[in-house]
């Protein structure tokens, strides 16, 4: 027998729940600022603090079961033979390609990274750029180069969550397509979009250069990928609103804000597909960069040896944790946001493992463990996501010190194996870098590039 609801609340959870799983869903800005004597039993008797140390809190005995089969300095050794093997008997041009994450405000942190890189004067021109939600956003910018890192900085370090949606009400909100109107980032699209700027991307898709944007079909449940160079090079008032309406598309977080809907034809017959966040179906994507019909069949095996792939985060690898109140909804979307990460991890992981099929070099920045990122990815505060810019300009302008390796491989990423309740605290008094039991197989130091 199936139970059918006929009161509102189910409704009512499932678009509280999608309200606050967006992007690298994170605590709220207070999260930090509950009192924990009136609160840690509920909680499970952790505090704040107490929660970031349990990263080092092992069953030492039990760890030994999680040693790797291979070890980071294997791993790399292997990927760089890897490489190698493919290595075409004639050297191939270079190609830098840039892959930018989802994550609501968290993107300060990659658009400030893109300034200092900028400020580094190692900054390539892109070949290829592809982009999701925030990273769509991000993205556009990073494609037209360094002369908009002014406008780029401005659009992450003094906007507020009013430019970029207005709240509906609770109770229309719950028969209605969202919680939220995206009417205010609409605007701000068609403020940054212009036709000058639309302009510049078909100049460079005609060079060759390539920006794809992601977007998820919201009935159909599959990620689309849209070639923006060729929508702006058809130079059409309907094709530069198309492109604007996919920038909008990419980052309409299911549930919060509306779908946006996208009139098409197929063999002439009129349909209309409603997109959504491309982060609902991936985090991240890579595409390859344009051969000319003519030269592809004369393209090498290996063509893409030695080519640069760069991936920015907007995010952390790990998030932060951080205490949940006892309550379904706070539970429920602690868990996605979980999901999200993990997600996140995985495309990453991917990425690692085409990189070294490929020959091509794998590099990520991700928000560094030491920066504090408590504002929720919704949250728009320009005192908090000037702190992330300024972190990410940080990072890059003394020259980037990419991580090349996979998630997991790093100090204090390893699972956790227990036999036990017993814990002893591996962490106590010495740095994040060295967490973990003496045996463990992650490394005190990552190997440098």
């Amino acid at each position: 027998m199936i139970r059918t609801f006929t009161q509102p609340w189910p409704a009512l959870g499932l678009a509280l729940l999608l309200a606050v799983t967006i992007g690298c869903a994170s605590p709220g800005p207070f999260a930090d600022q509950l009192v924990p004597a009136k609160r840690a039993a509920a909680r499970g008797n952790r505090t704040t603090e107490e929660l970031k140390a349990s990263v080092g809190w092992l069953d030492i005995e039990a760890q030994e079961a999680g040693r790797s089969t291979i070890s980071p300095e294997h791993l790399l050794e292997f990927a760089n033979k890897a490489r190698a093997a493919v290595k075409p008997p004639n050297p191939v041009p270079k190609k830098h390609i840039l892959i930018i994450t989802g994550g609501g405000s968290y993107g300060a942190y990659p658009a400030g990274v893109l300034v200092g890189w900028t400020a580094s004067g190692t900054r390539p021109e892109f070949d290829v750029v592809t982009g999701i939600s925030t990273g769509a956003l991000i993205g556009a910018f990073a494609f037209l180069g360094p002369s908009e890192d002014a406008e780029l900085q401005r659009c992450y370090t003094t906007l507020q969550s009013k430019d970029i949606y207005k709240r509906n009400r609770i109770l229309p909100a719950i028969f209605s397509e969202s919680l939220a109107d995206s009417a205010p980032l609409n605007k701000l699209i068609h403020e940054v979009a212009t036709d000058e700027r639309i302009a510049r991307f078909a100049v460079e898709h005609h060079k060759g250069r390539r920006f794809y944007v992601g977007t998820t079909d919201l009935d159909v449940r599959r990620a689309i990928v849209w070639d923006m160079g060729a929508i702006a090079a058809r130079n059409t008032p309907a094709d530069r609103e198309l492109f604007r309406k996919v920038l909008l598309a990419s980052a309409t977080i299911p549930g919060f804000f509306p779908p946006v809907r996208f009139p098409i034809t197929v063999d002439g017959r009129p349909y209309i597909e409603r997109h959504i966040d491309g982060g609902t179906t991936s985090s991240m994507f890579f595409a390859p960069p344009w051969v000319p019909p003519a030269e592809r069949e004369k393209l090498p095996a290996g063509g893409l040896h030695g080519s640069e792939v760069y991936v920015l985060v907007a995010g952390k690898m790990y998030p932060d944790p951080t205490p949940v109140k006892s309550r379904t909804f706070a539970i429920a979307s602690n868990a996605i946001s979980t999901i999200v990460y993990d997600q996140t991890r995985s495309d990453l992981h991917k990425l690692f493992l085409l990189t070294t099929m490929t020959g091509m070099n794998y590099n990520v920045s991700v928000i560094p463990t030491d920066v504090q990122s408590p504002l929720a990815s919704t949250d728009f505060e320009p005192r908090e996501m000037s702190r992330l810019f300024c972190a990410g300009v940080e990072w890059a302008s003394a020259g980037p010190k990419w991580r090349i390796t996979p998630p997991g491989s790093e100090p204090g990423e390893g699972a956790k194996y227990r036999a036990g309740t017993v814990l002893t605290d591996t962490g106590r008094g010495v740095g994040a870098n060295t967490l973990g039991p003496p045996f463990s197989s992650i490394p005190a130091v990552v190997p440098e590039k």
